[in-house]
């Protein structure tokens, strides 16, 4: 196949063979460009993701493989770096958290009452955060935090958005000082959900996508590699159609294409042992 063409460089490097793969997340692979474009189109344009599994069954992969697939592309649909931060004189961003975990309906009791122990399911105890922001009609940034405390919910603040911009968030205390830097509004959900212009309604939607394809589509999510799957929907949602931005299928697909250059990510760098596997960034 075209894609397992080796070419020969006789300039510089007389010995270095090199391929249409290298350079990119598809580097070293053995499956050819027939198995790779599909899978890339399929999690560039599939609302709720596509388990490997559905890879295994559709295109003749083993299901480790198309596990290993899967994260190489995600890594490619990380847009860290671009786009600036958020906000602005007349925009206005939306930030919220949520906790990601099993449902304390599952677990058995035993478990379940170890988890609550006092706390209580709903305070999140046990399950992994992630916060993001969204400015309205625009872009989502996202982030998986250690904790809910001060310090990560402020940097985060404090790397997404811009300096000044309206930001409007719930009433939790995690947010409290942050009118020192940014016109902050928030709303109480303990009494309602929307005031007006204050809200995080579509803060909220994005997290309700996210967890349709956690929990309908990926189902058992390692909260090491959640970042992964974090970014993918964040990757989605960015270049999805609106009024402004006519994306559509085949752009999202093009722009994935060029996100893969440059990138690498291992077997061995995935399934790392706990005492050397990276950071989660915070």
């Amino acid at each position: 196949m075209p894609s397992r063409r080796l070419w020969q460089c006789k300039t510089r490097h007389p010995k270095a063979q090199f391929s249409i793969k290298t350079g990119t997340v598809l580097e070293d692979s053995p499956l050819g460009l027939e198995k790779w474009l599909p899978v890339m189109w399929m999690v560039a344009n599939c609302k709720n993701g596509v388990s490997s599994w559905e890879i295994h069954r559709s295109l003749g992969v083993s299901q480790k493989a198309a596990w290993f697939m899967l994260h190489r592309i995600r890594l490619g649909m990380q847009d860290k770096d671009s786009g600036g931060k958020l906000g602005g004189p007349d925009s206005t961003v939306e930030i919220d958290e949520t906790f990601i975990g099993g449902k304390a309906r599952n677990m058995h009791k035993a478990k379940r009452r170890r988890l609550s122990d006092g706390v209580g399911m709903q305070g999140g105890h046990g399950k992994t955060v992630i916060i993001g922001a969204l400015e309205r009609g625009g872009k989502v940034k996202t982030r998986v935090i250690g904790d809910r405390k001060y310090p990560a919910v402020h940097g985060a603040v404090r790397d997404f958005v811009e300096q000044g911009s309206a930001i409007m968030t719930d009433e939790f205390q995690g947010y409290w000082g942050l009118g020192n830097e940014y016109r902050h509004q928030f709303v109480n959900h303990l009494e309602k959900y929307v005031d007006g212009q204050v809200h995080t309604q579509g803060m909220e939607n994005f997290w309700s996508l996210l967890k349709r394809g956690l929990g309908g589509t990926y189902v058992a999510v390692e909260p090491f590699h959640l970042f992964r799957y974090v970014d993918e929907q964040a990757f989605r949602f960015n270049n999805r159609a609106t009024k402004d931005n006519p994306v559509n299928d085949s752009d999202r697909f093009s722009l994935l294409c060029e996100q893969i250059v440059g990138k690498r990510l291992t077997y061995a760098e995935l399934t790392a042992k706990e005492d050397k596997k990276p950071e989660v960034p915070f």
